[in-house]
This record gives C-alpha cells, sequence and structure tokens, in this order.
C-alpha cells in the first residue's frame, strides 16, 4: 500500500493544502510534502494525528477496499418474493437489511392487491408511491395516496396497503420487519 498517495487523496478531498495539513497535525509542510511522495514513514502516532486531522481512523485508512461495506446494490442483490394469493410481489433491495434500523423495500401491487395485514408492532413505515394508487388501511382508519404521494405513520396498529390500480412502492419500516 502507498500510504503517501492516499493521505494525499484524503488531504484533497478534504480541499486542505500540504501547509493546511501540516499546521493541524502541528507537522512541516516538508514532512507532509515527503510523507506524500512515499519518501518518509511517520510513526504511529504521527499517522494517527494525520488521520484524525483528515477525519478518517487508522483501522478505516487501512481496511482493503474488498472488506468495505457495500453501498450501492444492482438488481442482481434483490431478493424477490411473488405473492400470487395478495397479487403482490416484493423486493428486499438491501440484501440483510435485517441488521440495519431501516428495511427498504420495492412494492408492486396488481390492481386488486394488497399486502398481508401486519399486526401491531414497534416503529414506524414510510413510503412513496411510484406508479398507481393505493389505501393505506392503519387501524379503522383509510388514506388514498396517488403516484409522487408519500406517507408516514407509526406501526402500534394493524395496518396494510391495497391497490386500487397496479402499483409501485417504496417502502421503508424501522426497525426492520418485512
Amino acid at each position: 500500500m502507498e500510504i503517501g498517495n492516499k493521505i494525499r487523496d484524503l488531504r484533497k478531498l478534504q480541499g486542505l493544502t500540504q501547509e493546511e495539513l501540516a499546521d493541524r497535525a502541528e507537522l512541516t509542510k516538508g514532512f507532509i510534502s515527503q510523507l506524500e511522495r512515499d519518501m518518509t514513514s511517520p510513526s504511529i502516532a504521527t499517522l494517527e494525528d494525520i488521520l484524525q486531522c483528515l477525519g478518517t481512523s487508522l483501522g478505516e485508512f487501512f481496511r482493503d477496499e474488498e472488506d468495505q461495506e457495500q453501498i450501492v446494490f444492482t438488481e442482481e442483490d434483490y431478493f424477490q418474493k411473488v405473492d400470487s394469493e395478495y397479487g403482490n410481489t416484493i423486493n428486499w433491495i438491501i440484501p440483510n437489511a435485517q441488521k440495519n434500523s431501516m428495511e427498504p423495500i420495492y412494492l408492486r401491487l396488481k390492481k386488486g392487491g394488497s399486502v398481508y395485514p401486519d399486526n401491531p408492532h414497534e416503529g414506524e413505515e414510510f413510503g412513496y408511491v411510484l406508479k398507481g394508487k393505493i389505501r393505506i388501511h392503519i387501524g379503522n382508519r383509510v388514506c388514498t395516496a396517488r403516484k409522487g404521494d408519500s406517507f408516514y405513520y407509526t406501526a402500534d396498529q394493524t395496518h396494510y396497503l391495497t391497490a386500487e390500480e397496479a402499483s409501485e412502492i417504496l417502502w421503508v419500516t424501522s426497525p426492520p420487519s418485512f
């Protein structure tokens, strides 16, 4: 690993000059210049100081690209469940989201389709209607949402969605419950 190149890239990403980084880390501009050209190596303590000024840690700095958490997911990563009885297709668009604080799904409902009624639970739910027209059932209350509308509620009552026409929804629960 070329430490110097990585430090230079982080410095530029932070919008700092070599002199500004040197001032923050209480080093000389010449030392930062030599470090970035891999002409010298810092002590662990000095490297920790530099990295702190750059907004990162030793662990993050030395983490391999392959070990880093996945940020972008494609259709190949999705898990799909088709429920012909209820007329819906659920795509879990973030794999293993159960370990996260929230769980987004992409839901398609056929005209007259619905999701299975969910019992009251802890948490919140948010949705954005990408296409169609749906009804949101929360306890005894029923609300309508159309393309471009969003919805949000606490999940402390029985709740579910039905489609008045073929619909697509981005639906997020926190904590994960799907």
